[in-house]
């Protein structure tokens, strides 16, 4: 059967098709999406046969590559005994527990399902605590798609060019600040206007929804400044970030004290789980032991935490992520020397199992950057990659990821890849309607 066939099947029964947008590759002006099979390794299989070198990982999860035998024996074991029962299982401690020696800062957490429910609890814990109103967040940053944050929020949202969603009251956004990323500035003209007022600040430490765009040193250390001048929690979402780009994530790579930190992706090892975590003092606020309500029938699921336990068990080895950042670096090193030999225009920003090559001559620093990039280019340059064996984030404000299963050589010839799907896209974007001064 074909790809066509699986997706007007699906179509009778899902919105698009799919149950997640970014997933349709309408984005791309593809007429259906892959339907991916198997993964093996570094590798998915459509259903047709074809192997695809992965570059999107799960969007993330996936740091060891897919269907690693370690993982997948855990997970067996785990589920032979039961797939879920609404209670404690000692599991969920020996989980949290190797979270803490990641993340010394997280005192106490609350496992939930999914990063979206994640963010939520941290926003409302932070409106709880102190009582006060809004919340900044920064264009260009995903936290969800709780009503709040689905505000200028790149990524997916970007991609289909909307900045917020239908079905949101003005009510629930009337609260969220949203400033530019990497711009202190503005950060501090926020705090003198809404000083009293302000109950927390979420931050992409390293965004990866509008590509990979790492923030400055001098942004990250202003806002966890001010926070704590102004009591106002700041919040830092790991959610992609958390034991990728550092075993302690980007809380560990920039030195941050944040309040609260939430995690996803890589701590449920590919199955739904998240983790939002912080000073004992404020995750103690939540219910049964505070006020501050939270709950989930399928919060801790022992499938799900024995694949966390098990994946992290794994990065724990020692020299894990150096290798992974010299893989990454070594990886994003030929992509830019093979489009320099071309005089291809182009800019980089990678950060250990995160990049994202971008169609600009200078590198980001914000979404508004990154929104010069022509989407005509990149639906060209997409379409080629699929043709060399590329599976690639089917958006421009995605990051790509890099795993433990890449080898050098796949990387090698990835590159090449990349290099001939990016000539190919300028040479038939020439005519274009968008041309831009800044990218392509």
């Amino acid at each position: 059967m074909s790809h066509e066939f699986y997706f007007k099947e699906s179509s009778k029964v899902f919105p698009g098709g799919v149950n997640s947008p970014v997933r349709a590759f309408k984005q791309v002006e593809q007429p259906f999406p892959l339907f991916i099979k198997q993964g093996i390794g570094s590798f998915v299989i459509d259903v047709n046969d074809q192997k695809y070198l992965d570059f999107v990982g799960s969007w993330g999860p996936m740091i060891h590559g897919h269907a690693h035998p370690y993982i997948l024996n855990k997970v067996k074991i785990a589920i032979e005994n039961g797939l879920s029962f609404g209670a404690p299982t000692v599991a969920e401690s020996e989980l949290a527990f190797l979270i803490q020696k990641a993340f010394p800062s997280m005192e106490k957490m609350r496992f939930t399902s999914s990063g979206t429910e994640a963010t939520m609890t941290a926003v409302r814990l932070a409106r709880g605590v102190t009582q006060k109103p809004y919340i900044i967040k920064f264009i260009g940053c995903y936290h969800g798609h709780n009503d709040s944050l689905l505000v200028d929020c790149g990524s997916g949202v970007a991609t289909f060019g909307q900045t917020t969603s239908d079905g949101i009251l003005q009510a629930c956004s009337t609260y969220t600040l949203t400033l530019p990323y990497n711009d202190p500035q503005s950060l501090k003209a926020c705090f003198l206007e809404y000083q009293h007022q302000i109950a927390g600040v979420i931050v992409e430490a390293v965004a990866g929804n509008m590509g990979c765009i790492p923030g400055t040193v001098e942004f990250l250390s202003t806002i966890q400044h001010l926070c704590y001048q102004h009591k106002a929690l700041f919040i830092v979402d790991e959610v992609m970030t958390g034991f990728r780009v550092a075993l302690g994530g980007a809380t560990e790579l920039y030195g941050l004290q944040p309040d609260l930190i939430t995690l996803g992706k890589i701590v449920g090892g590919g199955l739904p789980l998240a983790v939002v975590g912080g000073k004992k003092e404020y995750i103690a606020q939540l219910a049964p032991e505070g006020p501050i309500y939270h709950a989930g029938t399928l919060s801790g699921n022992p499938a799900a935490v024995h694949a966390g336990i098990s994946t992290l068990e794994l990065l724990f080895e020692k020299g894990f992520h150096q290798h992974l950042h010299e893989k990454t670096s070594f990886f994003c090193q030929a992509v830019s020397s093979g489009l320099k030999s071309k005089g291809l225009i182009h800019s980089v920003h990678y950060c250990t199992g995160m990049a994202t090559f971008y169609a600009l001559e200078h590198p980001p620093m914000n979404f508004h950057d990154v929104s010069y990039q022509s989407k005509n280019w990149f639906n060209f340059f997409f379409d080629q990659l699929l043709k060399e064996g590329l599976y690639w984030p089917p958006s421009l404000f995605e990051s790509l990821f890099i795993s433990a299963a890449h080898t050098e050589d796949q990387l090698r010839w990835a590159a090449e890849s990349i290099v001939k799907a990016w000539d190919y896209a300028i040479q038939h974007n020439r005519n274009s309607d968008f041309q831009s001064k800044h990218g392509v």
